[in-house]
């Protein structure tokens, strides 16, 4: 299958070096193109032009910094004429309304088009279970399915309106910064109580699996709309983030991210939401629309 990738940052490298590997004829384009020494070495045909490189492959894949890097590729000229009947996989982060903007763009000029999201570091790509999120046509997913599998076992189609991929991107980055703001909290707590920070990440990592399982059931709760108490009535966090907030407060560790959580547990309380699943929360949240 022939595979054109445009953007030979580390991780658009790592997408052309598992092409390579798939048996892909892969063609590269980049705005450096001594960047692409690298995967040209390893076989990959390096284009000066970037319509060239678009009108060499069936399937192409931009993996750029940003949406705005990407637009002003693909107005280079002749692009347009090159994507016609082609399928573009756009792999580079945004909002929802840039890929729908972009799939109309990419429709307009007689391609398919496929959003998607990387939910890896370029190390991880290619394993069994590397994670991508995509949305779009069904055509496009069909037409860019075989290089898709070459970047993991984890594709994930997430359905044909085209931001779909982005909002997922969005939902699942706000819980790796939550708990990742949480982590750094947690962390000046036992730097202030001197216990090993480094043994508190290590027990971190081994309560993750369990608390994933409890996400995953609070989230069915939301869908469900039930929120009869199953596991954990929320009460019991209105107290437990009450704690720690007071604690911060006390010890001087900056408390921003559990005074954070104690406001959106209080409010939940103030409205009458104490004696629910914890997942109840998020009525409070849909409140501040």
């Amino acid at each position: 299958m022939k595979t054109t990738v445009i953007g030979m940052g580390t991780m658009g490298k790592k997408l052309a070096a598992l092409l390579l590997q798939a048996d892909h004829r892969v063609s590269v384009w980049n705005r450096s193109p001594a960047h692409a020494a690298e995967v040209v070495g390893l076989g990959a045909t390096l284009h000066q032009d970037v319509a060239q490189a678009i009108a060499a492959s069936e399937v192409i894949v931009v993996c750029v910094k940003d949406y705005e890097v990407a637009n002003a590729i693909l107005l280079s000229p002749g692009v347009g004429a090159a994507l016609k009947g082609r399928t573009l996989v756009h792999l580079t982060t945004g909002s929802p309304q840039e890929a729908l903007d972009m799939d109309g763009w990419v429709r307009s000029q007689g391609a398919h088009y496929l959003d998607g999201a990387i939910q890896a570091a370029p190390e991880q790509m290619g394993l069994p279970t590397t994670p991508v999120f995509v949305s779009g046509a069904q055509q496009a997913f069909n037409n860019a399915q075989a290089v898709l599998q070459v970047f993991g076992g984890g594709v994930t189609f997430l359905g044909e309106r085209p931001s779909l991929a982005s909002a997922m991107d969005f939902a699942t980055l706000s819980y790796v910064y939550g708990a990742t703001v949480g982590f750094f909290h947690g962390a000046r707590i036992a730097e202030t109580e001197g216990l090993d920070v480094e043994h508190y990440g290590v027990l971190v990592n081994q309560i993750a699996p369990s608390f994933g399982a409890f996400l995953q059931h609070q989230g069915t709760v939301i869908h469900s709309g039930d929120f009869a108490i199953t596991q954990s009535p929320l009460r019991i966090s209105i107290d437990a983030t009450r704690r720690i907030a007071q604690h911060a407060r006390d010890a001087g560790i900056h408390a921003a991210v559990p005074e954070l959580a104690e406001t959106l547990f209080r409010q939940a309380e103030e409205a009458g939401y104490a004696d629910e699943e914890a997942a109840a929360v998020v009525k409070v949240m849909r409140a501040n629309k």
